[in-house]
């Protein structure tokens, strides 16, 4: 099962990997190569490398390489399919699917984001337009969403009807259900899912619409926020509001701030901080935190991170060794959200971003700030509430730097609290295991600079160079797939897995060898070093056989490697070794 092959060529033709790459990370051009650091690894010193024309990456540090779709395979959590789909989308590419059942499969997909879409502009053009709609817009007015927001975000209102969007959009009930847009009520009717609720679509990191998150008017009944329920389209554990729009901020940024609200998010964007995101009716889970280690590694927490208590906490701290994040926290001023302070006061919440402070850090704080560190008993319970903080840190180092504050706030030994905190202080969770390193030959030799020209300039090397003319085993299970295939793509598939890693670092690699002059110098001593070594063989058949017809090509040999040296290995001025390149006996 899968997409035909022809139209994954065409997909890899169209995109543009430099492209794709920085909706995720910020790359800087090197010569011939653009450089970033490495969404696969933690590192400080860019070791990632892409290579435009070519259309592959490579990780000097990782060694993780691949075309535009392994890319977004790994970033995006998505399948081959799923992957040059989303590539083939943004590249108005129709695909073609070998499978009567996938087919079905992604056209259903299609089918309910669709439905879905045509929600998303009903219910917003009701929200524009409609005279029942006229508290909403009053209640967006005085929450600081302007028009410009409403048409942006394209915000909705859900009528206060039974079946006013099923009416509308005449859809078969099977989709409207599938969709999340109505189902059959105890009557065996219709209904809309969503009634009398201004509706914030939500859309997954490639733009797609798949679901609501509704709010009712502050004087309607009912609960606050209604979402959407999971579907094949939506599933609130692995949806953040806001992503899709706020990605290239967050790759630009280096971080993430995660909100409770949809109207924080748009605060946020309003103070100029477009780099928020919301989760939709849902706690922060693994799988978001999966999502957004792909674009950022610093997370920062826009609400209440202390209220979820001490199993939030050690979660959080799982996370950050886990995904080698940075979980910080957005200290704003009690009981006002981010939108309301992005209304009020834009440049004090941008300032809040700025200021954020590490997860353990902002929570010891607030227990300090709080507790009466003027008397004795004030000062050992803020020390007990702050020390059982710190004891559920894994690193051991940072529990310690922390005990050094408590102490010197509360007047406490330090010793005292390390006893304190050593009571039930967990075992430090053992370190990620690194991705395995591969085992390349690093040295610039004659054999590599031939493939690297044979990967940028095929033309000026195939003519005149067999495979048996290199040395390493390695090099001439490369060479052989860059004669042989058809594409690079097909020489990558083509080479044995010992040599793969190196063609695929080679393939970001500029060439020093930039012309035919340079090529034929570069050859010339390619040729030297092959000569040289059948000279040497010859030798000894000769010592052993006696043979004079030996003995004269060990001559002639000898004699051509004296003139391509003579000639400055231009091996376009010795003929014979010219000719041996190809086959011919030297003369």
């Amino acid at each position: 099962m899968g997409i035909a092959e022809e139209d994954i060529a065409k997909v890899r033709t169209a995109t543009d990997l430099v492209a794709v790459v920085s909706e995720h990370l910020q790359l800087k051009r090197v010569g011939q190569r653009w450089v970033g650091l490495c969404p696969f690894h933690n590192e400080k010193s860019p070791s990632f490398s892409v290579n435009q024309q070519l259309g592959f990456y490579h990780c000097f540090g990782c060694q993780a390489s691949g075309d535009a779709i392994s890319f977004v395979r790994e970033v995006e959590g998505l399948d081959f399919v799923g992957a040059v789909e989303r590539l083939a989308a943004k590249a108005g590419i129709a695909l073609t699917y070998t499978s009567a059942d996938e087919g079905r499969q992604r056209a259903e997909r299609r089918r309910l984001i669709d439905a879905v879409g045509q929600a998303v502009d009903w219910y917003h053009a009701r929200l524009l337009d409609a005279p029942d709609a006229g508290h909403a817009r009053a209640y967006l007015r005085e929450r600081g969403i302007t028009g410009d927001d409403v048409r942006s975000y394209k915000i909705g209102w859900a009528p206060d009807d039974w079946d006013a969007l099923a009416k509308a959009l005449k859809l078969p009930d099977k989709v409207l259900a599938d969709a999340g847009l109505g189902f059959r009520n105890r009557r065996n009717r219709v209904q809309d899912t969503f009634r009398a609720r201004i509706l914030f679509p939500i859309y997954d990191v490639n733009g797609d619409p798949v679901g609501f998150g509704g709010r009712k008017l502050p004087d309607a009944e009912g609960p606050k926020y209604k979402n959407s329920s999971d579907s094949a389209i939506y599933s609130k554990s692995r949806l953040l509001y806001g992503l899709n729009w706020a990605k290239e901020h967050i790759v630009r940024a280096g971080e993430v701030i995660v909100c409770e609200g949809y109207t924080d998010v748009i605060g946020y964007a309003q103070a100029g901080v477009p780099r928020a995101v919301a989760t939709c009716g849902t706690a922060l889970t693994e799988d978001h935190v999966k999502i957004l280690k792909r674009f950022a590694r610093r997370v920062l927490l826009s609400f209440d991170a202390d209220a979820a208590g001490q199993a939030a906490a050690e979660r959080f701290y799982e996370w950050e060794q886990k995904y080698e994040i940075d979980v910080r926290v957005v200290s704003l001023p009690p009981g006002v959200d981010p939108g309301d302070l992005a209304r009020t006061d834009a440049a004090a919440l941008a300032t809040a971003v700025t200021d954020a402070k590490p997860f353990l850090a902002f929570r010891v704080e607030r227990v300090l700030a709080a507790g009466d560190l003027s008397t004795v008993e004030g000062r050992a319970r803020a020390a007990d509430t702050a020390v059982a903080m710190v004891r559920s840190h894994p690193n051991a180092l940072v529990r310690d730097q922390y005990l050094m504050q408590i102490g010197d706030r509360c007047r406490v030994e330090l010793d005292q609290l390390r006893a304190m905190a050593s009571g039930r202080a967990p075992a430090t969770r053992p370190p990620r295991p690194e991705r395995p390193q591969a085992v390349l030959d690093l040295t610039d030799s004659v054999e590599l600079q031939v493939l690297r020209l044979a990967v940028h300039r095929p033309e000026l090397v195939s003519p005149l160079v067999r495979v048996e003319l290199l040395a390493d085993p390695r090099h001439q299970d490369i060479l052989r797939a860059l004669l042989d295939a058809p594409t690079l793509s097909d020489a990558l598939a083509m080479t044995d897995e010992r040599a793969r890693p190196l063609l695929e670092r080679l393939m970001v690699e500029d060439s020093e060898v930039t012309d035919a002059d340079g090529a034929d110098q570069l050859l010339g001593r390619l040729a030297d070093e092959a000569a040289t070594r059948e000279l040497r063989r010859l030798e000894h058949t000769a010592r052993q056989s006696g043979d004079p017809t030996v003995g004269r090509q060990v001559a002639a040999l000898h004699n051509a490697l004296v003139r391509l040296r003579e000639a400055n290995w231009r091996l376009s001025r010795e003929e014979s070794l010219l000719a041996w390149l190809g086959g011919a006996e030297v003369k």
